[in-house]
């Protein structure tokens, strides 16, 4: 094959035909993929959650993982947010003319390791190949479905005052691992994102406590703060956050002091916040803490109807502050 990706890998001739043989369908073969046919039929029963997304991170390579994996992982993530269990993926790639087949080879790699961690197949997809500077190395979308979960009642309609706001672990890390790296900053322990996927804890909070848990969101573009602020908008209730339960590492904290950015707002890809009963608050953070994914978990606020419709942080000093959503593009180009 050649070194780099060409216009005529996707052209639909015999140069597409070896990309796709020699590394697409040999990475992810499976009876769906294997007859290389437009679409895959498969049997599911009862209702089911399907989610799409699309990848444009820049630079395509990080600390911590790069745009394939992270592509796996966030689909996943996607698709438990809705409390269902992930079991079938699609899989396009955009790619520009010019790119290294060795970076492509390393990517399919990622994503094939990353699928294999998440117990999702592959079952069919689509290749495009644009030409140089008309696009950006690569991008990958992903469409992801799989069954409900048998106890999942996920709604954001059925927030109630009192309900807890748990967060599973660190904020900040992706966005800042991205920007430290794009910007060329080094510092004296690395930064890795933490990208990850994170069905299996989802799905041991659903086996534990049900319809207790009363929504998941992953807090990736815009961060907690614009999560928080959307969920709050479509409720009739307000939300309050506690700063000093804010789970953040040392030195991320640090170089979003030092870059000026709030990491409220900093994306994030390993993380997800529910919203649970306030009587099982104390059990989901012990089952939390006791999984490597879990470990920093924290309650970070609490809904109220004090200040409707607004999220108001309480500061380690005393005072309080409204929370907005994020207004433009903070770090461009995250996930």
């Amino acid at each position: 094959m050649e070194d780099r990706i060409q216009l005529g890998h996707g052209s639909g001739g015999i140069m597409t035909k070896e990309l796709l043989d020699e590394l697409i369908f040999e990475a992810f073969s499976n009876p769906y993929l294997d007859k290389k046919h437009d679409g895959s039929v498969v049997k599911l029963n009862g209702k089911m959650a399907i989610s799409t997304d699309s990848f444009v991170v820049s630079p395509i390579f990080f600390k911590g993982g790069n745009i394939g994996d992270l592509a796996i992982n966030g689909t996943v993530n996607d698709v438990a947010m809705c409390g269902a269990i992930p079991k079938f993926l699609t899989l396009s790639f955009i790619i520009e003319e010019g790119l290294l087949m060795e970076d492509f080879k390393r990517i399919i790699q990622s994503i094939k390791q990353a699928a294999a961690l998440c117990k999702v197949e592959i079952i069919t997809g689509d290749t495009k190949v644009v030409e140089r500077g008309k696009g950006d190395k690569i991008f990958i979308n992903t469409t992801g479905f799989g069954p409900m979960h048998s106890k999942a009642d996920i709604s954001i309609d059925r927030i109630k005052e009192g309900d807890k706001i748990i967060i599973n672990g660190n904020i900040a890390q992706h966005g800042i691992a991205i920007m430290s790296q794009r910007e060329g900053l080094t510092f004296e322990s690395e930064i890795e994102s933490d990208t990850t996927h994170l069905h299996e804890l989802v799905e041991d909070l659903l086996d534990a406590f049900g319809e207790k848990i009363k929504l998941f969101r992953d807090p990736t573009r815009g961060g907690v703060a614009s999560v928080l602020s959307e969920i709050s908008g479509e409720t009739s209730l307000g939300i309050t956050l506690k700063e000093n339960k804010l789970p953040i590492d040392k030195q991320v904290k640090a170089v979003c002091e030092l870059l000026g950015l709030d990491p409220l707002y900093v994306a994030n890809e390993g993380l997800f916040l529910a919203i649970v009963d306030p009587e099982i608050e104390s059990a989901v953070l012990t089952l939390l803490r006791s999984k490597s994914k879990g470990k920093n978990s924290q309650t970070i606020g609490e809904f109220t109807k004090d200040h409707p419709h607004k999220v108001v942080m309480n500061s380690v000093i005393g005072g309080k502050r409204i929370v907005t959503p994020l207004l433009g593009e903070q770090l461009p180009r995250i996930c």
